[in-house]
């Protein structure tokens, strides 16, 4: 198996929160060159410039055959394309050809289609790297992931005699793109399914991101979970901006004709804003903001089901998150009152792992998943 390493450190590639986070990511995952990051920031000036800078990046290491660089630099320019824009696709089919076929060919990745509700889901695993089996992991993402990023992950865990499954449910990845599948909060049907199709009754669910959600959510179902990880929470979307903003929400909300009104004029304002809503349209397959928020809206603390998660938990939290305000963190744990147990790690600037999900440490986050793991197996 290739050798990821998982590069320390949060660095300020660019002014623009949302685009030093996303440069940071690729890094922190294994996957993009340091030096290739610092020459993309200075020529990007705003989102209009990130799918072209990161086109390039991407032909630039396909000439060097750095597989792995050009599979990801293309998902990097995907990542913030409009649905509309046809190259949303063809970056797609970029990034996953070169993901299966130079990237990673050869590598031990077993690739599944799933029936699931008279379509598929896409699923890979990874085989333990050692003789000895230690048990299984299952990982999903959240809001718009794809199960190719988390290779990196499942390395890891495969080289300490993990066996890992990695799927994308509805909304995600080629779930979405291939098989027409949209973003719903009841994650415990597509876990099912998976634990079905490949015999397992006693994993470790890892969610990440928006994962962090789906995967209680699952728990609360699903009793083939025995541990269950958060990378990241949320809780209850609603309950994240200030009270003052959640008020004005629900009252601007009685008027639909309205939000809508104002959701347009913010995608007119700028790149960010008209990205932010296309692509939850997109996940949703909806075609208003408001029926997009009303999907997102699901994603609320009756509708997670805390109270039924009887398993044991592990929540990773930064504290400088900049998309979850860290008061998610303790709503979460306050709410999971019938978990067999809840450990919690809130990760800081002096870890190097303060942000989302922690990119900037993902080797610390994973040795503290490992051992907790180990911690709560029985053998």
């Amino acid at each position: 198996m290739t050798d990821l390493c998982f590069p320390v450190g949060f660095y300020p590639f660019h002014s623009v929160k949302i685009i030093n986070f996303q440069l940071n990511r690729w890094h922190s995952l294994g996957y993009a060159r340091f030096e290739d990051l610092l020459k993309a920031a200075q020529r990007i000036k705003t989102l209009d410039d990130w799918k072209g800078v990161m086109i390039d990046l991407g032909r630039e290491a396909e000439s060097e055959q750095r597989w792995m660089n050009a599979a990801f630099y293309y998902r990097a320019a995907e990542f913030f394309v409009l649905s509309s824009d046809p190259d949303k696709e063809a970056l797609y089919i970029q990034f996953t050809d070169l993901f299966y076929t130079k990237a990673f060919a050869g590598e031990s990745i077993e690739r599944f289609l799933i029936p699931y509700e008279h379509s598929h889901i896409p699923a890979i695993r990874v085989p333990s790297a050692l003789s000895g089996f230690k048990g299984s992991i299952v990982i999903h993402g959240g809001f718009d992931s794809y199960i190719e990023e988390f290779y990196s992950l499942a390395g890891y865990f495969s080289s300490h005699g993990y066996e890992v499954i990695l799927f994308e449910g509805p909304g995600q990845g080629a779930a979405l793109k291939k098989f027409g599948l949209p973003l719903t909060y009841q994650w415990e049907n597509p876990v099912k399914t998976v634990l079905d199709y490949f015999q397992r009754d006693d994993v470790t669910l890892l969610g990440i991101s928006m994962g962090g959600w789906l995967c209680f959510r699952a728990a609360a179902y699903e009793p083939g979970i025995r541990r269950v990880i958060a990378l990241s929470i949320a809780f209850d979307y609603m309950q994240i901006p200030p009270l003052p903003i959640q008020l004005l929400v629900k009252v601007l909300m009685q008027s639909r004709r309205l939000m809508d009104y104002l959701a347009r004029l913010k995608m007119n304002a700028n790149y960010q804003e008209r990205w932010g809503i296309n692509n939850l349209m997109y996940i949703t397959k909806t075609q208003t903001p408001m029926d997009a928020t009303d999907v997102l809206l699901q994603f609320n603390e009756h509708n997670l089901h805390s109270d039924l998660v009887k398993q044991d938990v592990l929540i990773l939290t930064g504290a400088e998150d900049h998309f979850i305000p860290l008061k998610m963190h303790y709503k979460q744990i306050n709410a999971l009152r019938n978990a067999k147990s809840v450990t919690a790690r809130i990760f800081t600037k002096k870890d190097q792992a303060q942000n989302h999900c922690q990119i900037g440490n993902i080797g610390l986050a994973l040795d503290v998943m490992k051992k907790w793991i180990e911690e709560k197996t029985i053998r």
